[in-house]
């Protein structure tokens, strides 16, 4: 069989000899399926998988596996916390991208079991233009139902069944499955207008914000009370007959407050109508909850005055757009989503101060609580942060934060209780002091007990001195701080027409570091694998981050289904060095590395060589200058009195002359972007 190394050529393959392709898989020679794209592995047909998992698993792992009364031990069970995620190797997915958490199944048959965990962007309803992360309520989002697994094994039957036998079937392949976990809704969510008491709010007319005091809440509550007594109740079930009881917890549940505003969960249509009736009677008077920011100074809004900045609904609504009145460089206001109100304010909040001092417990633990519950109901054993760079106090991290300095440190700590191994990864860009968050950005994620961050090197071009600079502080912040940055690849909420020249060259290389530096951490979005280089942008429809929300209209929108690559090569190059990953991370997992060469800006030739431990005399050597093929680099130190041979090549020719002179190994050519692993 000829290997392929064209998209044409792999689709044919696949086509004409499956059977051939599967076996490696079904009989442990491979830990995935050789040669099958992405792309059409989430197009096999479900009796297919079916058949394929009940082989591999075997048929009373699979039964077990596919019943959603029963759960599937996770392979990180028995750990005794989330330490594990400071060196595990993570590929993050949209399901909107795939269309359904099944396809999450068959997608996980082309990773090697090198990349071990699976990160599952935000899986909630949505709210305004369909945003992932700006969740309408904590109902599982029922776009991504897959009506064809539900008519093989009609007991799957709901989205949440379907998600629950997903996650079974990843633990019992060896994944671990991580949520994440949003400090902030959709403006008028129904978490929101259920409990606005948990929020903070605004009124506004016009270009001017009338008043914005501490507990203007309680307005808010009897307005949305006085709408529901002239509408009436969604369902006949008793409720409170005053607005302090309504929105009582004590007095009645939120569930059954929820069904009394919005209707039966099972009719999305009807709820949707419901709460955009109350959003128009809040709207009439100007109530909006406060919307999100992100970076100093964080607080201080004030409606943006360019009559342009605003956005018209379908209803004819006008929706401002808000500024931070005093912005500094990264300062950003998020509109359509407001944030868990978790302080108290100053002085009535009249300069907008919040009193970190006086945490407002309740909503701690109900944020928390509801985490839990998809923590325990779904066997989660990670939560991704999102926005975990925020960081409020202008002072910076106090020296000892508790439990109440930060929202996902608290959930982390929360469901702990309940799951040792529970991690905590953190969306936050190692950015510089004052930047991205107050204060100095690794003491907050220490001080938040984060496990591992995402840094940025995936907005960086391979081998720019900026890159190299930051890999390297990387790396040492691995060795010397509580948590560990990741090797991050690409990400799925960033794979967009503005990322564009980080993808033209080395694309092999991200992956190969990412493996095979094995203290530390990676991270890599569903789409990598076949990503096309696109030196000017591409139609939206190519680039996943334009499907974290839908839009029709606009700069973003998208006009169809996500559109994988056509980069056979890329897949064919990257796909061997998954294959020498899967060979080798029985001996490396988890193993600190031991550099021969270095990153640093002293670095002059761009080239980098390590070893690792407990693998014998194997070298691994990248030059990170994808532009040009270096000269005469020597390797010294660990290789003095050794014998050079060539074992592996990965993708590129074999290396050039190697030749030794006084117990100095001199390699005099190495190709542009070129990664070589090669035994002593």
């Amino acid at each position: 069989m000829n290997i392929p190394n064209t998209h044409d050529d792999f689709c044919q393959l696949w086509a004409n000899n499956q059977q051939h392709l599967i076996a490696p898989y079904l009989n442990g020679q491979s830990q995935f399926i050789p040669h099958l794209l992405p792309e059409l592995a989430v197009k096999i047909p479900s009796a297919q998988i079916a058949y394929l998992l009940e082989r591999k698993l075997g048929q009373a792992t699979f039964y077990q596996a596919i019943n959603p009364n029963n759960t599937v031990d996770s392979p990180v069970k028995s750990l005794p916390d989330g330490q594990w995620l400071k060196t595990v190797n993570m590929v993050g997915i949209n399901v909107r991208t795939i269309q359904s958490f099944w396809n999450v199944v068959k997608y996980s048959l082309t990773l090697p079991a090198s990349q071990s965990s699976i990160h599952l962007l935000p899986i909630w309803e949505c709210g305004v233009v369909a945003s992932l992360y700006g969740m309408a309520g904590w109902n599982i989002n029922p776009e991504f139902y897959d009506a064809e697994l539900a008519s093989y094994y009609p007991h799957l039957d709901t989205v949440e069944k379907q998600l629950k036998v997903v996650v079974n079937i990843l633990h019992a392949l060896g994944k671990t499955v991580g949520m994440d976990v949003i400090p902030h809704t959709d403006r008028y969510s129904e978490i929101a207008l259920a409990n606005p008491q948990y929020f903070e709010w605004l009124q506004r007319k016009e270009f001017e914000i009338l008043n914005h005091e501490e507990n203007l809440h309680l307005k808010v509550q009897e307005r949305i009370f006085e709408f529901l007594q002239k509408v009436g109740a969604s369902v006949d079930i008793p409720y409170p007959d005053n607005v302090q009881a309504f929105f009582d917890n004590t007095q009645i549940s939120e569930s059954d407050r929820i069904l009394v505003l919005f209707g039966q969960k099972k009719d999305l249509w009807g709820r949707n109508g419901r709460r955009n009736q109350f959003i128009s009677y809040l709207f009439e008077e100007g109530y909006e909850p406060v919307p999100a920011t992100m970076a100093p100074p964080y607080r201080g809004l004030a409606v943006d005055p360019h009559d342009e900045a605003k956005t018209v609904d379908e209803d004819g609504r006008v929706w401002r757009d808000y500024v931070i009145a005093k912005p500094q460089a990264m300062s950003r206001v998020f509109g359509p989503l407001g944030r868990f109100k978790l302080h108290e304010a100053k002085n009535n909040n009249a300069d907008w101060e919040i009193d970190f001092e006086k945490p407002r417990v309740e909503v701690w633990e109900y944020v928390a609580n509801r985490y839990l519950s998809f923590a325990l109901d779904f066997n989660f054993d990670f939560m991704r942060g999102d926005m975990s760079h925020v960081q409020m106090r202008p002072e910076g991290t106090p020296e000892n934060p508790d439990l109440y300095y930060d929202i996902h440190k608290y959930i982390k700590h929360f469901v702990r209780q309940h799951k040792p191994s529970f991690g905590y990864f953190a969306e936050s860009f190692l950015a510089p002091p004052n930047e991205m968050a107050y204060g100095v950005e690794e003491e907050h994620l220490e001080g938040s007990d984060t496990d591992s961050t995402l840094g940025d090197l995936q907005s960086m071009v391979v081998g720019s001195p900026r890159f190299i600079a930051e890999f390297a502080r990387y790396h040492e912040l691995a060795q010397t701080r509580s948590f560990a940055p990741n090797f991050t690849i690409m990400t799925a909420d960033k794979d967009d027409p503005r990322f564009d020249e980080f993808y033209l060259k080395g694309n092999e290389l991200r992956l190969f570091m990412a493996l095979f530096l094995t203290d530390m951490p990676s991270y890599m979005s569903l789409g990598y694998e076949q990503r096309d280089p696109h030196p000017v942008p591409a139609p939206n429809e190519n680039y996943t981050k334009l499907y974290v929300f839908q839009l029709d209209e606009g700069p973003k929108a998208t006009h169809g289904p996500y559109i994988w690559g056509k980069n056979g090569t890329l897949f064919h190059n990257l796909e061997q060095i998954k294959v020498i990953a899967d060979q080798l991370m029985p001996k490396i997992i988890h193993q600190k590395i031991h550099w021969l060469i270095s990153p640093s800006a002293e670095n002059q030739h761009k080239v980098i060589a390590w070893k690792i431990e407990g693998l014998g005399n194997f070298v691994f050597l990248a030059n990170l200058d994808i532009e040009q093929d270096i000269t005469a680099i020597e390797l010294k130190g660990a290789l003095i009195g050794t014998e050079l041979k060539n074992i592996f090549s990965t993708f590129a020719s074999p290396l050039q002359n190697v030749t030794q002179s006084n117990g100095v190994f001199i390699v005099n050519s190495l190709l542009a972007g070129e990664c070589k692993i090669f035994e002593l």
